[in-house]
């Protein structure tokens, strides 16, 4: 689960991470009245979305008047920004921040993630902040300081002051870096976050580092215990299909193809997905229904996949260890049943009781199109989507 910047900043304040003053506007009159609040001569109206590289869609203004402010409020409330990690959909704004503008004279980057190759929190840091970490290592990688940190001892001093040196910066301001790299691990540890990142961290005029911007990433596993971060979820930011899904215990991913899947297991889902694109389709979404797959679950997944407009042709690819064909073939006759979808359905089932699944789904009547492998169950996907996408293009014509 993702948070917007103004929340990551008052999440790390509490751990001891300086940031500018600020505040959040819903409607451009607050917005002024919030740059009055704080005071200054310049201010920052920053869009808040779940979505980096703000500023080069026109979602960071900097602003010297109170009018400006109201201005740059105006302009972004409503609209759809679309940035290079946002998706061709891009994010509607609906709340803007705005803080007092730094003096900026030198900026870093500080990330928190978890390295899935050792298993632990990895700090991440540089003196090229400003620029999305993917470019820093393009560009740069020299420039890359890493820490590994040890679960069983946390954060060590020594660890924090390695990365402050690496920084260049001065011993005035390396007590400051120790502070702050330290209030980003308790706040990543503490809540079971599964991302830290400040980019820029910057150092004043006046020398003092202040986290500019920030954001925060958390283990949605774990939210059933940090209901104070469950409360910070901005559904409006969320894909409505995968919010659905998640709201019903369903994992899913949408993207931009026309043949559903419903899988049950991550590694058969990507591994179905893979098959479609070699037979020449295209996944509209990555589904995982789990291990249960009853009759309540498996309508709640066709419902879901069928929300989506795009898809022409439904993939249902079971492998049952612990659950059975049979039962997963019943979920499937009552969801059709009760809840026609209207397109092709293939189905591909293997694994306990295979044979009697089959036969279920044989003696249905329903005009389920079975497979006995994923290859062959691909196959016929593609092949039923194109054939329904012909018959709703001469259908569209005569008409």
């Amino acid at each position: 689960m993702d948070i917007h910047e103004y929340q990551a900043k008052e999440i790390l304040t509490g751990f001891g991470v300086k940031t500018p003053r600020g505040g959040l506007a819903y409607s451009p009159e607050q917005a002024a009245y919030r740059a009055h609040e704080i005071g200054g001569e310049k201010w920052v109206v920053k869009a808040q979305i779940h979505s980096g590289a703000r500023g080069k869609a026109g979602g960071i203004k900097l602003c010297s008047d109170e009018h400006a402010v109201f201005d740059a409020a105006n302009e972004m409330f409503g609209k759809r920004l679309v940035t290079n990690q946002s998706g061709p959909g891009g994010k509607v704004v609906y709340r803007v921040y705005v803080e007092e503008a730094a003096n900026i004279e030198k900026e870093f980057y500080l990330g928190l993630v978890l390295d899935r190759t050792t298993e632990r929190i990895m700090v991440v840091a540089s003196k090229a902040g400003g620029m999305e970490v993917e470019e820093i290592v393009r560009s740069q990688p020299a420039s890359i300081i890493r820490a590994v940190i040890d679960p069983a001892v946390g954060l060590t001093e020594f660890q924090a002051r390695e990365i402050a040196f690496g920084l260049d910066l001065n011993p005035s301001q390396v007590q400051q870096a120790v502070k702050i790299i330290n209030g980003c691990y308790r706040a990543f540890r503490d809540l079971d976050a599964t991302m830290v990142e400040i980019n820029p961290l910057i150092v004043t005029e006046e020398g003092t580092l202040i986290a500019l911007d920030a954001k925060m990433s958390f283990d949605d596993n774990a939210l059933f215990r940090r209901p104070e971060i469950a409360e910070l979820r901005d559904k409006s930011q969320e894909d409505p299909r995968e919010t659905q899904a998640a709201d019903r215990g369903l994992a899913y991913v949408g993207l931009e193809g026309n043949i559903g899947c419903i899988v049950n297991g991550a590694g058969l889902a990507m591994a179905t997905m893979d098959m479609i694109k070699l037979a020449g389709g295209s996944p509209a979404n990555f589904l995982d229904i789990g291990g249960g797959a009853s009759p309540e679950r498996v309508a709640k997944a066709f419902r879901l996949v069928r929300s989506d407009e795009n898809v022409q042709a439904i993939l249902v690819n079971i492998f049952a260890g612990i659950n059975r064909c049979d039962w997963v073939a019943e979920g499937i006759v009552q969801a059709l049943e009760n809840n026609p979808v209207g397109i092709p359905v293939v189905v591909r089932l293997s694994g306990t009781h295979v044979e009697e699944g089959r036969k279920i789904l044989a003696q249905s009547g329903l005009p389920i199109i079975r497979a006995a492998t994923l290859s062959e169950a691909a196959e016929r996907a593609v092949y039923a989507w194109k054939q329904n996408n012909e018959h709703d293009v001469k259908l569209a014509a005569s008409s």
